[in-house]
């Protein structure tokens, strides 16, 4: 029976290089443990972004410290708390998300939603790469005083990248160990500039701020939870190595802990600095005012660190991307696959430095559309996972018209149903720089919610449609789920 050819006999993660690609992890190879999920969700959201996002929340949300604590505390709640469910797909059926993705769309349907998260993950990988240049940048000028121009540039771009690459290619036992030290670093670092912060920040000014409308509150809500959505589709890639018996509520919580404890005080950080700085909220770059209200002996070690954590954070999408690539039917390796998304993010990322004249626009934009591209997927998977127990391993990994996820075609014209309207449905309520749906100035655009609002028209959708049965039995026994954690 044809397979993809991704699939390799006796394909493993215990070396150095993992060279499993989407064939689901048999059972005896499912040694991993829930409590790693903490810091690789920690390592997800090591991004000195959060600092600007939390200045906006001051500057052009005008919500005062409380406001801003609520949102830094809901968004990651609601937004990792999807993260985790979707997860639980993983200890399921062992595979990737987007190859799990094949029983809900079929094997032809799947391509679809595929293909749109898979560009979709070129400016995310392009954002970080950004970023992370210019806290190279940042570091390189308070040290030595060397100035930005293109060439420089165009070399810490490409290292950068390269070392996105060679990171993300090595797989998932180089992300645990990267993830656990950074985990580790970026903690005591982080805790250094908090009490910095606490001794040095004018709290009257910080405390005195009048509260902003509770309409900006929710927006806000959104914007900050719009990061944490781009990682739905790869939760499963990161849970497929636990064995069957692992706890679902542990899982979710892990994933909701690792991303919290980095959001809540990179948030609020943000929003104490925009109080005296309000500037940094637009700036061009993302990171250079880290070096102007921080003393050096702290701002050249926290960007380091802050370098190490978003090389992770590209690492880690590169990883999801190189699966994703596979299920589009690219015949190469994930590493291979990993390759272009490399080149991809390297090329974005030198028009967005030397071409783009707002790089906070530009990310504010492009987050509010990847939130809608993933959330109509998500949609659609989440109402799946609650009727589907297990995933027919054979099913999966065969392309051709006998596999019992081929349904009609290769469509299961419901799922394609649901995303579409939803996807849709979406757009209708988004507003971004150079785009305005019909509906963008309604209660839900205007709160940033249209990619709550996709989810909602997908599941909803999807549910009451009729559902389409595999061509055969799923041959994988339910294993009861244990709720302790």
């Amino acid at each position: 029976m044809p397979h993809d050819a991704s699939e390799a006999a006796g394909a493993t993660h215990d070396g150095a290089m993992e060279t499993r690609g989407l064939e689901p992890v048999p059972d005896a190879e499912r040694t991993g443990r829930v409590r790693e999920l903490f810091p690789t969700w920690v390592a997800a959201n090591i991004s000195v972004l959060l600092l600007t996002m939390g200045a906006g929340l001051i500057v052009f949300n005008g919500l005062n410290f409380w406001q801003v604590l609520t949102v830094a505390i809901a968004a990651p709640v609601l937004s990792y708390g999807i993260v985790g469910l979707i997860s639980i797909a993983g200890k399921r059926g062992g595979a990737p998300g987007m190859a799990l993705s094949r029983a809900v769309f079929g094997q032809r349907g799947n391509l679809f939603p595929g293909a749109l998260i898979w560009v979709a993950r070129w400016g995310w990988e392009t954002i970080n790469a950004v970023t992370g240049a210019y806290a190279v940048l940042t570091v390189l000028d308070l040290l030595f005083g060397v100035k930005s121009n293109t060439l420089l540039i165009v070399v810490t771009l490409a290292l950068f990248v390269t070392c996105t690459f060679l990171v993300s290619g090595l797989g998932i036992n180089a992300l645990r160990v990267c993830s656990t030290w950074s985990t580790y670093l970026f903690g005591a670092f982080s805790v250094l500039v908090l009490a910095y912060l606490v001794a040095n920040t004018e709290w009257s000014a910080v405390f005195d701020k009048p509260a902003g409308s509770t309409a900006m509150m929710v927006a806000g809500i959104g914007t900050i939870a719009a990061g944490g959505i781009s990682w739905v589709p790869s939760g499963p890639d990161f849970t497929r190595y636990l064995p069957r018996t692992a706890s679902s509520r542990a899982m979710v919580g892990s994933t909701i802990g690792g991303a919290g404890i980095v959001v809540l005080p990179m948030v609020l950080m943000g929003a104490v600095m925009a109080v005296s700085t309000p500037d940094l909220a637009s700036a061009q770059d993302p990171v250079s005012f880290i070096g102007e209200l921080l003393p050096m002996w702290i701002s050249v070690p926290y960007l380091v660190i802050a370098v190490i954590g978003m090389l992770l954070i590209n690492s880690m999408s590169m990883y999801s991307a190189g699966f994703t690539a596979q299920t589009l039917g690219i015949k190469v390796s994930r590493a291979a696959a990993v390759s272009v998304n490399a080149v991809i993010s390297l090329v974005f990322g030198f028009l967005l430095m030397v071409v783009a004249t707002s790089f906070i626009g530009s990310f504010i934009s492009f987050l509010t559309l990847l939130a809608v591209a993933f959330s109509a997927w998500i949609g659609v998977f989440g109402v799946d996972m609650l009727r589907r127990r297990s995933y027919d391993a054979e099913a999966l990994m065969d392309t051709t018209r006998t596999s019992a996820y081929w349904y009609r075609g290769g469509f299961a014209w419901q799922a394609m149903t649901a995303w579409a309207v939803a996807l849709l449905a979406g757009l209708l309520f988004t507003k971004v720089d150079w785009f305005s749906g019909p509906l963008a100035s309604s209660w839900i655009g205007e709160n940033g919610l249209g990619w709550a609002a996709t989810i909602v028209v997908a599941g909803a959708l999807y549910a009451v449609l009729p559902r389409t049965p595999a061509k055969e039995a799923e041959p994988v026994a339910e294993v009861r789920e244990p709720v302790s954690i």
